[in-house]
């Protein structure tokens, strides 16, 4: 019986619309004047007038402009972890491999290079002196996750590739991915985000270089 296709999913999750309470409308106006104007040049009135509602609101749902950039990536550090998780049954074949593997790299990329998830980093970079449990948040929900995600997903796979410590061949298979400094250029916007073709050539790469590494014994006739 032939496995069920693996299971990557790559936006956040959804739900039916309603109404958006007032925390989430503000959190909403707080990140886009966030990302527009940076931290230090964000103002609370434009964030209350973009969520309409008054200054007094604003400071009782969170008490201070730092409190609303906290929750922001905390909010947004949380829905990061779910699109990366793998959903993928024990792969049948060599070939399940080296799909699952490949569709998970790039799931990886296109998530990690969302214009979004650059400015959530650029404000957790930012505010780490400060508030460091942002940042500690942001890396268990991105790459601690991913990782982990891969680690367990790779124990599986054991049978039909080279024997090799899991937690090993996944952050292998991540450093190759991210080959070149990638994230850095991101982050420092000397480079525009990759393209969807680049991107999908990036996690063919990755996936051919770990297979090559371990590769299965093949045995002696």
């Amino acid at each position: 019986m032939k496995g069920k296709k693996p299971v990557i999913t790559t936006e956040y999750a959804g739900s039916d619309r309603v109404e958006p309470s007032p925390r989430e409308r503000v959190l909403k106006a707080a990140f886009a004047v966030f990302r527009k104007r940076g931290f230090s040049g964000a103002s609370t009135l434009e964030i209350a007038t973009r969520a309409k509602v008054s200054k007094r609101d604003l400071y009782e749902l969170f008490g201070s402009k730092q409190a609303m950039l906290t929750a922001c990536i905390k909010e947004r550090a949380a829905g990061m972890r779910q699109p990366l998780e793998l959903k993928a049954p024990v792969p049948a074949n060599d070939a399940a491999v080296a799909a699952t593997l490949a569709e998970f790299g790039t799931s990886v990329l296109r998530t990690a290079s969302h214009p979004d998830v650059l400015t959530v980093h650029r404000l957790a970079i930012a505010e780490s002196d400060r508030a460091p449990e942002i940042a500690r948040t942001l890396d268990r929900n991105g790459r601690e996750a991913n990782h982990a995600a891969l680690t367990d997903w790779l124990a599986q796979a054991q049978g039909l590739m080279g024997a090799g410590d899991p937690a090993a061949m996944a952050a292998q298979f991540l450093a190759i991915l991210w080959g070149g400094g990638l994230l850095i250029q991101l982050l420092l916007r000397v480079r525009e985000p990759p393209s969807e073709e680049e991107i999908k050539s990036r996690a063919q790469a990755a996936t051919r270089a770990l297979l090559a590494l371990y590769a299965p014994a093949r045995a002696v006739a």
